[in-house]
């Protein structure tokens, strides 16, 4: 099975072609990063239409695929907090659309500048809704991610240096898929049973199978670990490990500091430069430090050309989104105070579409085998067939009673 899109055919998924796992993260990063630098809510939907969009085409039914509607009510969930922390706790945002007052709570001179209750403006309510829709919208980027990208195949592209680190946080991107399998499994059950699945009652009754699930997965993962030698490295001098050391450390508090210097206005100037520099001491201590490992590698996953693109289309949509704040942050920032409906900027719609590349270029998933049902009498079945098997005839259990055997007349 393939789909042709204007004379492109997208092959079907097999395990050759599949795509690679870290190119999945790499455009929900992407899209990320482009939702971090708006509060737009019309970009911010635009955001989430598009990740949408490609977990419906190219979403697998592993169990981990089903976790991208639970992202979806975290972030509805994450949007509802912040409106209600706006309502409970007040808003340094200055307004005068009051929509209703709250009885004021006084509080003591040490919780100066904390409010509770008090007036409740529009503008603050406008101001805590895009601030939590652009929460809400990185939310979904990773729940995207998990559900589009196999994480035991991104646990075998990882540098043999962050293999250990690697299996812990595998294991950690995994709870959530897991639990929300075990959690529509157990549901499932008791709605066949004729029981109820809402209230606290049901979710008490629904939360320790859960956990007991979880705890047997733990050990079955320890045990697996432990028999595959989980831990075990190779001799290396000493000097070698402590150039590792220095060079992993050295390059992870440049990139720390070359990230702050490109997200403050203060240090656009070097942010770049350093970031650059403490990326390549990182990749050489990484380099350096896959000599302790002692771990191969079975059929390993290739980056080829559709994973280039899927990994581009998310760089090319944050870099479109880092440039537009930039360039126009009126339309991407929108102000509350006056109140005043988003307008959504044209271009930068345009880029954040480019994050739709993957639902042509990547591999189509298999169709899914169809439960087997019984057999289905055709339109030109016999009436003996459509009335059923034949019945099968039961031998009778006890032992048949031994044959005459003639004897011969003795002659006299």
């Amino acid at each position: 099975m393939a789909t042709r899109t204007r004379g492109y055919t997208a092959p079907e998924a097999r395990r050759g072609n599949a795509l690679h796992a870290g190119a999945w993260w790499l455009w929900a990063l992407g899209l990320a990063t482009a939702a971090s630098r708006t509060t737009n809510p019309l970009l911010l939907g635009l955001v989430v239409a598009v990740a949408g969009y490609v977990v419906a085409a190219r979403r697998t039914a592993a169990p981990w695929a089903r976790s991208y509607a639970a992202f979806l009510k975290l972030g509805l969930f994450v949007i509802g907090l912040r409106l209600l922390f706006s309502v409970l706790l007040g808003s340094p945002i200055p307004g005068t659309h009051v929509l209703v007052t709250l009885p004021e709570i006084p509080l003591p001179a040490w919780a100066q500048g904390i409010r509770l209750g008090g007036r409740v403006t529009a503008e603050q309510l406008v101001f805590a809704f895009y601030d939590g829709a652009k929460l809400a919208a990185l939310l979904v980027c990773v729940g995207a991610a998990n559900a589009l990208a196999n994480p035991a195949r991104l646990l075998k592209s990882l540098p043999a240096a962050l293999y250990e680190a690697g299996v812990a946080v595998v294991v950690a991107m995994t709870f959530a898929p897991n639990m929300v399998a075990d959690v529509a499994r157990l549901r499932t059950a008791r709605r066949l049973r004729g029981r109820p699945t809402g209230g606290v009652k049901a979710v008490l009754q629904i939360g320790l199978p859960v956990l007991e699930g979880a705890l047997e997965r733990s050990v079955a993962v320890a045990a697996s670990m432990d028999a595959r030698g989980y831990g075990r490295t190779a001799q290396v001098p000493p000097v070698v490990r402590h150039t590792t050391t220095v060079l992993t450390l050295g390059g992870l508090l440049g990139m720390c500091a070359g990230t702050y210097g490109l997200l403050a206005a203060e240090g656009a100037a070097y942010g770049l430069p350093v970031l650059l520099v403490g990326l390549a001491l990182a990749l050489a201590g990484l380099r350096l430090g896959g000599r302790r490992s002692v771990r191969t590698r079975y059929r390993p996953d290739r980056w080829g050309v559709r994973a280039w693109l899927v990994a581009g289309s998310g760089a090319a949509v944050a870099a479109a989104l880092v440039y537009a704040s930039g360039a126009d942050p009126q339309a991407l920032r929108p102000g509350v105070v006056p109140l005043a409906a988003p307008v959504l900027p044209l271009w930068p719609a345009a880029a954040v579409l480019i994050g739709l590349l993957p639902a042509v270029v990547a591999p189509v998933p298999g169709p899914l085998a169809a439960p087997a049902s019984g057999p289905t009498p055709g339109p030109a079945a016999t009436p003996a067939a459509a009335a059923g098997p034949a019945p099968i005839p039961v031998s009778d259990p006890r032992p048949a009673p031994p044959k005459d055997v003639p004897q011969k007349e003795a002659s006299h």
